[in-house]
């Protein structure tokens, strides 16, 4: 299973490196799009927990020291499965970043939102990226099933569908009727 582990880990530096570059080609055209933090001082809490999550995935894929090997089941069609769904949480990320155009932002930018995004992918869902997201947490939870990852992924749920109330409320506030129209006819998620 050493493939699908290697895998699962290349899936992390590659949404990393998505959401990064995507970010740093709006900086060069004059849009910051890193709001990471702006209204909630509180997200800086999620960078030390991110990294020892990236840290275990890699420890995992790779041999290293790890706070805890042990695993609920090994499977290999298992873990090709999570592997698929690693893929597919890329290719949504990739279509959501596509689909948002100028309008991405890392965080809330309430000084410069952007335009309301409510085509490509986003006529098919309102938060994709967040979708796209869990969907890969899910993957990887299938390639490393352990409870480290279980709890991750529980917790993340909770921090994303939390970022997207917050997300909604400003939203509602800024294109009202537009965004409530919006909201009528797209689903939240799925």
């Amino acid at each position: 299973m050493p493939m699908q582990k290697y895998l699962a880990a290349l899936t992390l530096v590659l949404m990393l490196g998505m959401v990064l570059t995507r970010a740093a080609m709006l900086r060069r055209a004059g849009v910051r799009a890193m709001k990471f933090g702006a209204m909630d001082k509180r997200d800086f809490l999620i960078p030390p927990f991110a990294c020892f999550y990236f840290y275990h995935v890699f420890a995992a894929a790779f041999g290293w020291p790890a706070a805890d090997t042990r695993t609920f089941f090994e499977s290999e069609p298992i873990a090709w499965a999570g592997v698929a769904m690693c893929g597919a949480g890329l290719a949504l990320l990739l279509w959501s970043l596509v689909s948002f155009g100028r309008s991405f932002r890392v965080g809330i930018d309430a000084d410069r939102p952007g335009r309301l995004v409510t085509t490509g992918i986003f006529a098919l869902s309102r938060n994709p990226i967040y979708v796209g997201f869990a969907v890969i947490l899910l993957g990887q939870f299938l390639v490393f099933p352990n409870w480290i990852l279980l709890v991750y992924a529980g917790a993340a749920a909770w921090l994303f569908h939390r970022q997207v109330l917050l997300e909604e409320d400003f939203l509602k506030h800024h294109y009202g009727q537009e965004y409530l129209a919006y909201c009528a006819r797209v689903r939240r998620y799925l």
